[in-house]
């Protein structure tokens, strides 16, 4: 009998679909990867782009949240009114009514996972991951974070499946340790959806001080820190796939990265050569560094040139995974499994991107074609500006003039796309300290100890 269960327990493993294992980074700019030139060593995330597939016009939204968003549900988040952060005056998250990729994984047989940060929703518990798909979740539910007190807003953000924690720690190593330990501990029979959504590298800036001083040769201070931060990243990310190799799930295991939106240029993220920021729809806002590695099933080294967004994580997961989303509601995002892993050309219907913390930026993609739409002052006409951006993505020749249908054409897409209520973006900034001479916003730590009631406590409950 123990025989026979041990065959009928590999025959499941083996018909199963492989494990996925999806790390996003915080604020990390086009410019802050080694693969892309950049002064900070990041040998992991580099290896996963160079081995596997990079996508080299992955599109995120300028902002936190609209982008997990975007990634949980397949649908747009300016839809959803969720147009910016969901900061701690937000009462709500992504609505209740939407089917969330974890639950598509775990109604596919996956044990699902999520370490870091969620940022979905904090006010009620019917917004915590672990009431949305997930098995387990540690880390945190707003958007920035201590580093080393885990306080957000002074008020404690750490915690266990619904139980806040005071631990001692550097963020970073923490949401590492939980993940490794999860993947250590799984149930072998089933396989695993990791979610690994690092905090990092978003201000504040801190990191440990030896990794500070490996980047010494570094004049500015802030971006000096910002590369630590990176660099500590990136070896936690090396600690990921490590584990993964050891517990002999190499070739089993889907591994996708990404980062969450552009870099913020004022606390020491770099965009270069890309025009624009966080925040913005200009390319340096939402054209982000991103790969696929599935090792001995999708390799490289490949670029892949065809537009990819958040959006279409979803579809494109089922379909490498051998399962359908199950989305009772249309899908803005588009499967593009087949252009990721066999190159495939995928024709797009027009992808609309937008968000922000204030006014709200706005581009519509379709085909080699890109309108961008800049906010202006309440009562001021925006300004609409066209590129080939397939051919000019630096942004610096407006073709709207030149191209008066197809600008007419992409305005007419932003002008009908359908725009919920505002739920999250601005308002509310968070009282922070700041080095004399500083730079942006939230550079460096507020370290006053935690206040108030820890979010995991302070949520409500029916």
């Amino acid at each position: 009998m123990r025989i026979f269960l041990l065959f009928v327990t590999a025959a499941i493993t083996a018909n199963a679909g492989p494990n996925v294992l999806f790390i996003v980074a915080d604020d990390l700019g086009w410019n802050d990867v080694g693969y892309h030139g950049s002064e900070i060593s990041t040998p992991n995330i580099d290896m996963l782009a160079t081995k596997g597939v990079q996508l080299d016009r992955f599109y995120a939204f300028p902002v936190c949240s609209p982008t997990r968003t975007a990634l949980m549900t397949a649908r747009s988040p300016l839809t959803l009114g969720i147009h910016g952060p969901l900061n701690p005056t937000v009462k709500g998250g992504v609505p209740t009514s939407e089917r969330l990729l974890p639950e598509m994984f775990r109604d596919a047989g996956y044990q699902t996972f999520i370490t870091g940060k969620w940022h979905l929703g904090h006010s009620h518990v019917k917004y915590f991951p672990t009431s949305r798909g997930f098995d387990h979740f540690y880390g945190h539910l707003g958007g920035t974070l201590n580093y080393y007190l885990h306080t957000h807003r002074r008020v404690l953000d750490w915690q266990r499946n619904g139980k806040s924690l005071e631990e001692e720690g550097y963020s970073t190593h923490l949401v590492v340790n939980e993940a490794v330990q999860l993947i250590k501990g799984r149930d072998k029979s089933k396989p695993f959806l990791m979610y690994v959504p690092f905090n990092a590298p978003h201000s504040p800036l801190q990191a440990p001080d030896e990794a500070i001083d490996k980047y010494a040769h570094i004049e500015d201070e802030h971006r000096r820190i910002f590369a630590a931060m990176v660099d500590e990243l990136d070896i936690a990310i090396g600690r990921l796939l490590d584990t993964v190799k050891s517990e002999g799930q190499w070739e089993d295991t889907l591994i996708v990265f990404m980062s969450d939106n552009g870099g913020e240029n004022r606390v020491g993220g770099s965009n270069l050569p890309l025009a624009g920021n966080k925040t913005e729809a200009r390319e340096g806002g939402i054209r982000v560094p991103a790969a696929v590695y599935w090792p001995g099933k999708v390799t490289g080294p490949r670029v892949l040139r065809q537009m990819v967004s958040v959006q279409d994580w979803m579809p494109t997961l089922a379909a490498a995974i051998g399962t359908t989303t199950g989305a009772t509601q249309k899908l803005d995002g588009q499967n593009m499994w087949p252009a990721i892993a066999e190159d495939k050309p995928i024709p797009r219907h027009p992808t609309v991107i937008g968000g922000g913390t204030g006014a709200m930026w706005m581009a519509a993609f379709s085909g080699s074609w890109k309108l961008l739409r800049n906010p202006r002052a309440p009562g001021v006409p925006s300004v609409d500006k066209l590129f080939r951006i397939t051919t000019d993505p630096l942004e610096t020749t407006d073709l709207a003039k030149a191209q008066p249908s197809v600008a007419k054409r992409l305005a007419a897409v932003l002008d009908n796309f359908p725009i919920g209520e505002q739920l999250g973006g601005g308002g509310g900034r968070q009282p922070r300290a700041r080095k004399k001479g500083g730079g942006g916003p939230g550079a460096m730590p507020d370290n006053t100890p935690p206040q108030g009631t820890p979010y995991a406590e302070a949520a409500e409950r029916d």
